[in-house]
């Protein structure tokens, strides 16, 4: 990599946060049986992984369940995406609400905001979580400001998302 682009990668700042969701589950044993939390952000351990050549900061906004989230949750999301300084920034959040969510945020428009989450918990051996997460950042580099949604090695700006009948993300066809 040439020291230009070295320099760029080493100076980038990005912002994620956490809002729950599937990525974040975690299923400690209880008395009677398993049953899910939302811990600590998941994106926290994949980071450390993958020892990033950028900086960043983590931050946890809500600990939710994406299908209990309402419209007060998405102000507050709306909001601290406003008023951070940071204009690259990556929202985990749960796939249930996620197209939701991105659409609430459509007003901002200087700054590139990737949601992303995963279909399991980044705790279990073959979560999608790592993944998901690596190719939103890889999206966050190339792409124009906007909200987007990267899902399971596709991006999809939030108006143009949808989910099908069999749960999976795509786009609105075009008229």
């Amino acid at each position: 990599m040439d020291t230009e682009k070295n320099n760029i990668l080493l100076h980038m700042k990005i912002l994620f946060i956490q809002t729950g969701g599937t990525i974040d589950k975690d299923y400690p044993r209880t008395v009677k049986g398993y049953a899910f939390e939302i811990g600590k952000p998941a994106v926290t351990k994949i980071l450390e992984r993958i020892c990033p050549g950028f900086n960043y900061k983590v931050v946890s906004i809500l600990q939710k369940d994406s299908s209990e989230l309402n419209a007060e949750d998405r102000d507050k999301i709306l909001e601290y995406c406003r008023k951070t300084p940071f204009k690259k920034i990556i929202i985990t959040h749960g796939t249930d609400t996620i197209i939701k969510t991105a659409q609430w945020l459509t007003s901002i428009k200087n700054k590139t905001i990737i949601l992303t989450g995963a279909f399991k918990p980044e705790t279990f051996k073959n979560s999608d979580a790592e993944f998901n997460t690596g190719f939103a950042l890889g999206a966050l580099e190339n792409t124009q400001p906007g909200i987007y949604i990267a899902l399971h090695g596709r991006l999809f700006s939030a108006s143009n998302a949808i989910r099908n009948k069999n749960g999976q993300f795509t786009e609105k066809k075009k008229t």
